[in-house]
C-alpha cells in the first residue's frame, strides 16, 4: 500500500502542477509573473508587474483597475490640488476594460506585455479615437486619421490610452502651460511648476493617475519632468523609437520616450516603443541595434565596476545651486558604495558649443507644415499659418510660434548649417573625452536649481543639451530631495542624468536600476493621498 499512495501522491501533485501551470497569464517573452500566494492590491504606486501578478492571482480586474485611476483623475486633477495635468479622458475606457477583462479570460492570460496597462499620453502624441490639440484652444478638435506610431504599438500590446495630458503648448518652453490647459503645478509642491514641455505626464504619472506616461523632448522635456516629480525619463539615441504622428518642433532635435515611477517600467515601455518605421527614416539607423529586452536585461549589481564620469562644469557654484549639488553627493557616494569608480572632470567645449547647437528655429516651419498637410481635410487647422493667424496660442508661445514661420528656406540658411557642424563637434568632443577617460556614463544634474515657481516664464539652468545636442541617449532618475518646506512638505524632488553612447541604454537603465534598488528615493506626493 505504501508505493501506491506514494505513487497516487506523485500523480496528484504532478496534475496540480500541470494545471497550474497552464493556468499562469502570460505576458509577453519576458514574462516572470508566477503563481505566489495572493497580495492585496495597492494602487498607489502600482507597476506593471504588480499590476499583471494581481490579475494572475484575481484579485484584480481591468475594469477595477481603470475605474480606480479615473476616479484619481476625478479627485485631484480639476479639484482638491487642481493639477491640470489631464486635457481630455478617453470616453470609453472602461468598455475597453471590459473587452480586455474578456480577452484575458478567453486566452487564460496569454495577452500583450502591457496587457491593461493605463498609458498617459502627452497631448502632442496623435490618438485616431480621441483629439491631439498641443495644448491649443484651436486644435480643441483636432482628431488624427490614425495613431502615432508609436500609440498603435502600445495599443498592440494591449495597452489602455487613460488620458491625454496638458503640457507647454505645442512643447515650446519648460513650465507646462497651454492656452487649452492651463497652468499644470508640481504635485510635490503646489506653488511650482512640474518642469515641462512634457509637465502634464510627470504631475500626473507622479500622483498616480496612470502607469506608464510617454513625453517628447526637443531641449529636455522628457527628463525635465522626471527630474522635477521623482520619475525616470528616456530621452532614447537618436533613431531608435519613431517620431512618426507626434506633433514636431525639429526634425533633428525631437525624440520621444517614457516616463514612470521605476527604471523596469521605463524599460517596459521601452520595448513596445522601439521599432523601424518607414514613415520615420531616420529609425533605420536603429535598426538591429535593440537588445532582446530592455527590461529583462537590467542589472541590479551593474554599477559594481562602472566608471561613472562627473562632469563638473553641468554643477552650479553659487549658494542658489547648493539643495541641487548637496543630493548628487549624495547620489555620487551611493554609487561609489555600490562600486562604481567615480572620474570628475571638466568639457570647456560645451561651455563653448552649448549655446550654439541648437537647430529647431530653423526647422519648425517646415516640421510643422509636414504635420498639418497628413491631417486630412476634415482637420480644424490645416496649416501652420492658419495656426499662427488664429492668434489662440499663450503669449510667450504665440510669439515663438510667430518667430518660426518667419524664418523661410531655414534649412538652407547658414546659420542652421553652422549649427548642424556644432553639433557634430560637440558630440565628437563628448565621445572623445568619454574615450579618453574610459567612461560608461556621464553623470549630472538635469537641473542645476530647483525647479521653477509657477509664473516663472522659464524653466532656468537645465543641462539638457549634453543629449539633445549630440543625440546620445540619457535617462534621468530620482536623485533625492531638496529640505522640506512648508508648501513643499516631502521637499522637492531633483533628477539625476546618466548620458551614454549611441544605443547605450542597456547599460544607462541598468546604472539607474541598481542605484535606484539602493538608494529608494522615489517618493509618492502628499497632494494626492489613496482615496477612501
Amino acid at each position: 500500500m505504501k508505493p501506491l499512495i506514494k505513487k497516487s501522491a506523485l500523480l496528484f501533485l504532478t496534475a496540480c502542477l500541470f494545471f497550474g501551470v497552464m493556468q499562469l497569464p502570460v505576458y509577453g517573452k519576458n514574462s516572470n509573473v508566477s503563481l505566489q500566494k495572493a497580495k492585496p492590491f495597492i494602487l498607489e504606486e502600482a507597476t506593471v508587474e504588480s499590476i499583471h501578478a494581481a490579475f494572475a492571482n484575481k484579485t484584480l480586474t481591468c475594469a477595477t483597475l481603470v475605474k480606480s485611476y479615473l476616479d484619481r483623475i476625478k479627485a485631484y486633477d480639476q479639484q482638491g490640488p487642481a493639477l491640470h495635468s489631464i486635457i481630455t479622458v478617453n470616453p470609453i475606457a472602461l468598455s475597453i476594460a471590459a473587452q480586455l477583462d474578456k480577452q484575458y479570460k478567453n486566452s487564460k492570460g496569454r495577452v500583450g506585455s502591457l496587457h491593461c496597462i493605463p498609458i498617459i499620453l502627452k497631448d502632442n502624441f496623435n490618438t485616431y479615437d480621441m483629439p491631439t490639440t498641443g495644448g491649443n484652444v484651436a486644435m480643441k478638435d483636432s482628431v488624427p486619421t490614425s495613431d502615432a506610431f508609436t500609440v498603435d504599438k502600445m495599443r498592440k500590446a494591449g495597452a489602455i490610452i487613460l488620458a491625454k495630458s496638458n503640457l507647454q503648448e505645442f512643447a515650446r518652453g519648460g513650465v507646462s502651460i497651454s492656452s487649452l490647459g492651463g497652468q499644470v503645478l508640481n504635485p510635490y509642491d503646489l506653488t511650482r511648476t512640474p518642469g515641462g514641455s512634457s509637465g502634464g505626464t510627470g504631475a500626473a504619472i507622479a500622483a498616480n493617475f496612470g502607469v506608464l506616461g510617454t513625453g517628447s523632448d526637443t531641449g529636455q522635456s522628457i527628463r525635465s519632468p522626471a527630474s522635477a516629480n521623482s520619475l525616470v525619463g528616456v530621452r532614447p539615441t537618436r533613431g531608435l523609437i519613431s517620431r512618426g504622428g507626434v506633433i514636431p518642433n525639429s526634425f533633428t532635435q525631437d525624440e520621444i520616450g517614457p516616463i514612470a515611477r521605476t527604471v523596469k517600467d521605463a524599460a517596459k515601455l521601452l520595448d513596445v516603443m522601439v521599432g523601424y518605421d518607414p514613415n520615420d527614416p531616420i529609425t533605420s539607423f536603429g535598426v538591429g541595434k535593440t537588445p532582446p529586452g530592455y527590461a529583462a536585461g537590467l542589472k541590479a549589481n551593474a554599477l559594481k565596476g562602472a566608471r561613472i564620469g562627473v562632469m563638473t562644469n553641468l554643477y552650479g557654484k553659487e549658494e542658489r545651486h547648493a539643495e541641487v549639488n548637496k543630493i548628487m553627493e549624495q547620489a555620487i557616494k551611493t554609487m561609489e558604495a555600490k562600486g562604481a569608480t567615480i572620474i570628475r572632470f571638466t568639457l570647456p567645449e560645451y561651455d563653448t558649443l552649448s549655446p550654439i547647437v541648437g537647430t529647431s528655429q530653423w526647422e519648425a516651419n517646415s516640421a510643422m507644415e509636414h504635420y498639418f498637410s497628413e491631417l486630412g481635410n476634415d482637420a480644424p487647422v490645416k496649416s501652420f499659418k492658419q495656426l499662427v493667424d488664429s492668434k489662440t496660442a499663450s503669449p510667450d508661445i504665440q510669439k515663438t510660434l510667430e518667430s518660426e514661420i518667419a524664418v523661410q528656406d531655414g534649412l538652407n540658411n547658414q546659420t542652421y548649417k553652422d549649427r548642424t557642424l556644432n553639433r557634430d563637434k560637440l558630440r565628437l568632443a563628448v565621445s572623445s573625452k568619454m574615450a579618453s577617460l574610459k567612461l560608461d556614463a556621464i553623470l549630472y544634474p538635469l537641473q542645476k536649481v530647483l525647479v521653477a515657481p509657477a509664473g516663472q516664464p522659464d524653466q532656468p539652468e537645465r543641462n539638457g543639451t549634453l543629449s539633445n545636442g549630440t543625440g546620445f541617449p540619457a535617462v534621468t532618475f530620482p536623485g533625492g530631495f531638496s529640505a522640506k518646506t512648508a508648501s513643499a512638505p516631502l521637499g522637492i524632488p531633483v533628477g539625476a542624468e546618466l548620458l551614454g553612447r549611441d544605443y547605450s541604454e542597456p547599460l544607462l537603465l541598468s546604472l539607474a536600476y541598481s542605484f535606484e534598488q539602493a538608494a529608494k528615493t522615489r517618493k509618492a506626493p502628499l497632494s494626492t493621498p489613496a482615496l477612501k
